[in-house]
């Protein structure tokens, strides 16, 4: 499968994803959206994943071509019937371009949390072979408030109800990072943006202790992305 990868920043990369895609021959394009390049013809992809950032949604008077993303988004999933993978900013983006509504968070969740699936949750392909209940990493101050038409939720956690979504049988999107691989936390601290979230909600510290608690559970965040990854390619390659 050729894949297009969104980013919008040069910290927020498709992380541990990009390693499966080359160890099992999947070429992909990475544009860096917020970097002032044109947004990319979808002719000849077979999937667009995009990926986080330190923006909201709804800045597209910081950000114009928030605009011209989530219109490209919502081109590919309804009319294209295009598989799609958002992370972060990415599910955020999926919300606003099939008309959900994304706001402020009633409380930010960055860290190692844990998420649990809903009932469609445990049914949906892509979750298949993980359990109820699972810690991810975090790193969010807006959240998904209204799921748009259609749109089944797949995960929550008590400060979040809407961990991760599906519309239809080709989009699926989730708030936390399951794409975190050695160095991530320290590329995304250097991100001015990204190190105030970080250090408002843990502390002047808290990169370190971010830093920490990852890497202790790296092995099992990997383990848990490379199911994930597997299960959205079974996914995509039979619609």
């Amino acid at each position: 499968m050729h894949i297009l990868v969104l980013q919008h920043t040069r910290a927020d990369t498709p992380g541990i994803f990009e390693k499966y895609l080359q160890r099992d021959g999947h070429p992909c394009d990475i544009v860096t959206v917020a970097g002032g390049a044109d947004l990319p013809n979808l002719d000849g992809y077979d999937g667009l994943w995009v990926m986080g950032g330190p923006m909201d949604v709804w800045e597209d008077d910081k950000h114009p071509w928030l605009t011209g993303e989530a219109n490209l988004i919502r081109h590919a999933v309804k009319d294209r019937k295009m598989p799609y993978l958002g992370i972060g900013l990415g599910h955020q983006l999926l919300a606003r371009a099939l008309d959900g509504v994304v706001d402020i968070a009633t409380a930010p969740e960055v860290g190692v949390m844990e998420v649990e699936l809903t009932r469609p949750g445990a049914r949906a392909p892509i979750f298949e072979g993980l359990p109820p209940r699972f810690e991810v990493l975090q790193w969010h101050g807006a959240a998904v408030q209204s799921t748009p038409p259609m749109a089944e939720i797949l995960a929550q956690s008590p400060a979040c109800m809407n961990q991760a979504m599906q519309w239809g049988d080709r989009a699926c999107s989730m708030q936390f990072h399951p794409e975190v691989e050695p160095g991530l936390i320290t590329r995304r601290t250097g991100h001015p943006d990204h190190a105030a979230t970080l250090q408002n909600a843990l502390g002047p510290d808290a990169a370190g202790a971010m830093e920490t608690a990852c890497a202790e559970k790296m092995a099992e965040f990997n383990d848990r992305a490379d199911r994930l990854y597997r299960n959205w390619m079974l996914s995509a390659a039979a619609t």
